[in-house]
């Protein structure tokens, strides 16, 4: 087994809870635009509606504007709801993701373990000015090596091109020395084995393990890489 002496984060749904900045930032949007309560049922549509549009961001069938707006155009005429101003109703939801940090598995403490054992990134197909954002606010920003929004580098996960993007800035390295770790089978999972390196699949839930994309690691709390690089036989740590 080689070395592993870079891992791929990513932030939505692995390092952040994305489920708690979303409802906070949903029923908040809905106050401000006076639109009435926010309802568990009425965010768990919302959910649904959204994931459909970012597999589709995926699959490139969609851009990220048309994601970004078309999720709660939709959303909006099958609730029967009145938006004055999708545009900006869009623009402050973006603003509020960022405002909600939660850790998932005390992500924060594990990256800041990892720190100059192996160099470690942030790969996100998040809107820049909420990945900023929240990636600021937690800390996340000090502590990684560097962040690749997909906003910047120009192409979205699981394309070819956003990891070659990746590896033409992080500098030297073998891809088989490379992990990415996320919860996403379309995104994380299929980019991660298409660009050949290893594949960390973030499973909190333990749903059943699929035959493709093969996944190298099925893991239940992040703090099980660790475990992994100890297997794998990544570099310790530098005295202080």
């Amino acid at each position: 087994m080689a070395q592993i002496n870079v891992i791929l984060w990513d932030v939505d749904g692995t390092l952040l809870d994305f489920s708690a900045a979303e409802r906070r930032a949903l029923e908040d949007c809905f106050r401000s635009f006076q639109m009435g309560p926010c309802t568990p049922e009425l965010l768990a549509r919302y959910s649904q509606i959204n994931r459909t549009y970012w597999r589709r961001l995926e699959r490139g069938e969609l851009t990220k504007p048309q994601v970004l707006l078309g999720r709660f155009e939709e959303f909006f005429a099958q609730e029967g709801l009145n938006c004055r101003d999708i545009p900006a109703f869009n623009q402050e939801y973006q603003l509020l993701l960022g405002d909600t940090v939660v850790f998932r598995d005390d992500a924060g403490s594990l990256v800041a373990r990892l720190k100059g054992r192996v160099r470690q990134y942030a790969v996100t197909n998040g809107t820049r000015v909420a990945q900023e954002r929240k990636l600021s606010r937690s800390g996340l920003d000090r502590m990684l090596d560097g962040v690749f929004i997909s906003e910047i580098v120009g192409t979205e996960k699981p394309g070819a091109a956003f990891f070659d993007a990746v590896f033409s800035q992080i500098g030297p390295c073998c891809r088989d020395e490379v992990m990415i770790v996320g919860d996403s089978l379309t995104s994380d999972m299929q980019g991660g084995r298409s660009a050949g390196i290893l594949c960390c699949w973030y499973n909190p839930l333990g749903e059943p393990r699929p035959a493709d994309p093969r996944i190298d690691y099925d893991i239940r709390d992040l703090r099980q890489v660790e475990q992994i690089l100890d297997r794998a036989g990544a570099a310790e740590a530098p005295a202080p």
